[in-house]
């Protein structure tokens, strides 16, 4: 038990709260540093960044770059934005990011040919895909490819994020069909 005092305050801590107190610190921290006056803002954020989840983002079309890009700003470490199946192969392959959000129908390789080949050579990126297809044969592809999102780009404002945080805690999450 550790028992501190700070001013007229006191505190008693165990170990696991201790701990606990730890693990948060470091994001704490960081948090703490938007509002610094030492630090400038932008530093700060770039150093938030670093704590985000990495992810790369392919789609053949650049108003859905666009718009997917606005919406992970906030949340997500977008460390690459490609237009074809064989650049988000090689840009998976090349940064090893926590997740990869991919278009199906993309010139080159579908979406569904790079999740199976990252899945051969051993890489550990999880997979969500957005899609216009709203095709229970399609969908079951991409689950046999270890896709663990579908969301319909209908819904990507409201599925979009969600479906990510599933799949980074292992979980499958699949847009409602209309």
């Amino acid at each position: 038990m550790y028992r501190g005092q700070s001013g007229a305050q006191r505190f008693d801590y165990t170990a696991n709260e201790m701990s606990s107190r730890q693990e948060i610190a470091p994001q704490a921290e960081l948090a703490l540093k938007l509002h610094s006056s030492s630090r400038t803002k932008l530093t700060a954020q770039r150093e938030l960044s670093m704590t985000l989840r990495r992810v790369i983002v392919a789609d053949d079309l650049a108003l859905v770059l666009s718009a997917v890009s606005a919406l992970l700003q906030e949340s997500f470490d977008i460390v690459a934005m490609v237009s074809d199946g064989q650049a988000a192969l090689e840009a998976i392959l090349e940064h090893e990011p926590e997740l990869a959000v991919l278009d199906i129908s993309m010139p080159g390789m579908s979406g569904i040919d790079v999740a199976r080949e990252i899945r051969r050579q051993g890489n550990k990126t999880k997979i969500v895909f957005l899609t216009v297809h709203e095709d229970a044969d399609i969908l079951a592809g991409c689950l046999t490819v270890g896709g663990l999102g579908y969301v319909i780009k209908v819904n990507m404002n409201s599925d979009l994020i969600p479906a990510m945080n599933a799949a980074l805690r292992g979980r499958v999450f699949v847009s409602r069909f209309s």
